[in-house]
């Protein structure tokens, strides 16, 4: 038993630590599923508490670590759930060892929960295992679908998509890899600071796989790549029409939850997830000199006065560069973003994403009511950005004959 005892600490003291933020993080989700579960909540919502990371064996581990530790016969097929379809060798080693644990711990495991098999041919009826993964909607509306299953399905373990909104498939790749060859692949994507991936259901994966080939031309390679999968793909899956739409995927906002969470779409416009939706410094210089004017008019005599047309400024700068005609797309992007925050946890940032993107797609915005929040804060927060850098490079500053050296706040709120 003292053997058995040392053999755990040591298990234990043998991962790697997580980063404070994702510690903390971790944390909160245990802390969530722990409320839930003393709740009575129903099973089925359990799985939507805890956010693995296929693309962070790390992560996966310390959580595996961690709901061993709850005692409650809801975990056991909680585990399963989440981690009985993952082909890494080390988190099925975890996984197996989370359900002794409970075991021992005097918590039912039934002997048939977790199958036996995972890698191979399926057996005949049996859908093999898939694990569909999504990245965040960059700000030109083009995003990474990620599959990945058996070799002897697919032809390769890795199916590897960008796609954009508006011409369909970018890149696609089917690639069959090693280990080491995996972790390289990810490690290329976080030193790009693509960090933040989701597990999605495969049929979503799917709908966003075949809405880019719609858009994709005849004769592009990457269409080319994906089609010899397509037929394969709907008879693991399901057919794309099958499968739930977005709309479906969303809660209904009630007006009053709408009205906050437009209100809350503010923060998610100046938060590091869309960064890549702010405009370009290029786009943003014209209006930084309209704003300049408005700092130096002498027609302005109070400050209210100029917060009044620093404001009616905002609102012609993001007019002007998010104009009507694109809104519907925007509108869209909001809504994948927001799927995408349901699917990582963060309900809270997910619902003003979808009230932004349902306020675009509605084109109700009247004068009264004002520009639609996200936008508006997204062409601020590039402003004050781009006003901050030129503080920065004062002596440049000097020279440019667009503006001179910036002593106080560009946008006063």
């Amino acid at each position: 038993m003292k053997d058995r005892q040392k053999k755990t600490r040591r298990a234990t003291a043998g991962l790697t630590p997580l980063p404070p933020e994702s510690a903390a993080t971790l944390q909160e989700q245990v802390a969530r599923l722990g409320k839930a579960l003393a709740a009575g909540d129903d099973p089925k919502t359990l799985p939507d508490l805890i956010t693995p990371r296929p693309d962070d064996s790390v992560w996966d581990l310390h959580l595996l670590k961690e709901l061993e530790k709850i005692p409650h016969a809801a975990v056991p097929p909680l585990l399963v759930a989440l981690f009985g379809q993952s082909l890494d060798k080390e988190r099925r080693k975890a996984l197996k060892r989370a359900l002794h644990v409970l075991k021992t711990r005097g918590v039912p495991v039934p002997a048939d929960l977790l199958p036996r098999e995972v890698v191979g041919s399926p057996a005949p009826g049996e859908t093999p295992p898939l694990l569909a993964q999504i990245s965040p909607v960059f700000g030109n509306g083009e995003r990474y679908v990620i599959l990945d299953g058996p070799r002897d399905v697919l032809g390769g373990n890795l199916l590897l998509v960008r796609l954009s909104d508006q011409q369909g498939f970018k890149e696609c790749h089917l690639l069959s890899l090693r280990r080491k060859q995996r972790e390289e692949v990810w490690e290329e994507f976080r030193s790009q600071g693509l960090t933040e991936w989701a597990t999605t259901p495969p049929g979503y994966a799917l709908r966003l796989l075949e809405e880019a080939l719609a858009l994709t031309p005849d004769g592009e390679p990457s269409r080319e790549t994906y089609l010899p999968l397509r037929e394969t793909l709907w008879r693991l899956i399901g057919r794309p029409e099958e499968t739930s739409s977005l709309k479906e995927l969303l809660p209904a906002l009630t007006p009053g939850e709408r009205s906050g969470a437009l209100e809350q779409s503010r923060s998610l416009a100046t938060s590091e997830l869309c960064r890549s939706w702010l405009p370009s410094f290029a786009e943003v210089t014209p209006w930084m000199e309209k704003l300049k004017e408005t700092q130096d008019s002498p027609l302005v005599l109070t400050e209210q006065q100029q917060r009044m047309r620093q404001e009616g400024v905002l609102d012609e700068a993001t007019a002007g560069l998010f104009p009507l005609e694109n809104r519907a797309r925007w509108g869209r992007r909001l809504l994948e973003m927001a799927y995408f925050l349901d699917l990582s946890g963060r309900r809270e940032q997910a619902r003003a994403a979808q009230a932004a993107g349902e306020d675009l797609l509605s084109g109700e915005r009247s004068t009264l009511a004002g520009e639609n929040p996200f936008l508006q804060e997204l062409v601020r927060y590039a402003l004050m950005l781009a006003w901050e850098f030129l503080k920065q490079q004062e002596p440049q500053a000097q020279q440019s004959p667009l503006l001179a050296p910036p002593t106080d706040p560009l946008i006063r709120r």
